[in-house]
């Protein structure tokens, strides 16, 4: 059933809308292919997911690795003084890090008291924990254990709505119910490492890279049909 909230700035049924976003999904995949898209370990993907927030991978993964260098389980994290996590993480550059720090320790805390150290698989059940909505759960289950998720951080945003795939007024929860209701589910676990790159590489937030986008063809953003600031028609673009 089609979300009900939001409206588009041009005009496509629904079933048009079904197959332009499927060609998109296999255009994505053929244009960022991705041998392995699990971590592997629900938890570490967890902690990872609390530490990325509104900051660069670089930084994340360099902090990860030093975090699970010193504390190389739950039990170990669990056990730890979160002024010790905090600092640590202070020094490896990650924002937010009082937060994030209280987090992590309460988080693996939680799950080894009312878990028995295993990380739920349910979206809702995730999001009871410090530092994880509903985009984090939805990495730590399509990332953790494989499992057929939308996440919805700022690229996957940002481009379905510059793909007319979400309307350009609603917020990324809604955002998710639109990609889940117009893209077959055995695909949905390819949709944020996909649109990831493809916002990292063309669909910059700034200054996307129109004229190379192999999406070019199927994208209304690219034709001026979508504006995302105004929500209204913006003016064709010149044809290169």
């Amino acid at each position: 059933m089609r979300p009900s909230s939001g409206s588009f700035t041009f005009e496509e049924d629904w079933d048009e809308k079904k197959k332009r976003a499927l060609l998109i999904v296999r255009k994505l995949m053929e244009a960022y292919p991705r041998d392995r898209l699990l971590h592997g370990d629900p938890y570490f993907t967890l902690i990872r997911c609390i530490i990325s927030q509104r900051n660069r991978d670089e930084v994340t993964d360099r902090a990860a690795e030093a975090l699970f260098r010193r504390y190389p389980g739950i039990e170990e994290l669990a056990k730890a003084k979160v002024e010790d996590v905090q600092a640590l993480l202070r020094r490896e550059g990650v924002g937010l890090w009082r937060s994030k720090g209280r987090w992590i320790v309460e988080s693996s805390r939680i799950l080894l008291r009312e878990y028995g150290g295993e990380v739920p698989d349910d979206v809702h059940e995730l999001m009871r924990l410090p530092g994880i909505g509903r985009k984090c759960a939805n990495i730590v289950l399509a990332y953790g254990f494989g499992r057929q998720a939308i996440p919805v951080d700022t690229h996957v945003n940002r481009i379905s709505k510059r793909l007319g795939l979400a309307p350009p007024d609603v917020p990324p929860e809604k955002v998710e119910e639109y990609l889940r209701e117009l893209i077959p589910e055995d695909l949905w676990i390819y949709v944020n490492h996909a649109m990831v790159d493809h916002g990292k590489a063309i669909c910059r937030p700034i200054g996307p890279r129109c004229d190379e986008c192999p999406l070019r063809e199927l994208c209304p953003y690219a034709k001026g049909l979508v504006d995302l600031k105004k929500g209204r028609k913006r003016k064709p673009r010149k044809q290169a």
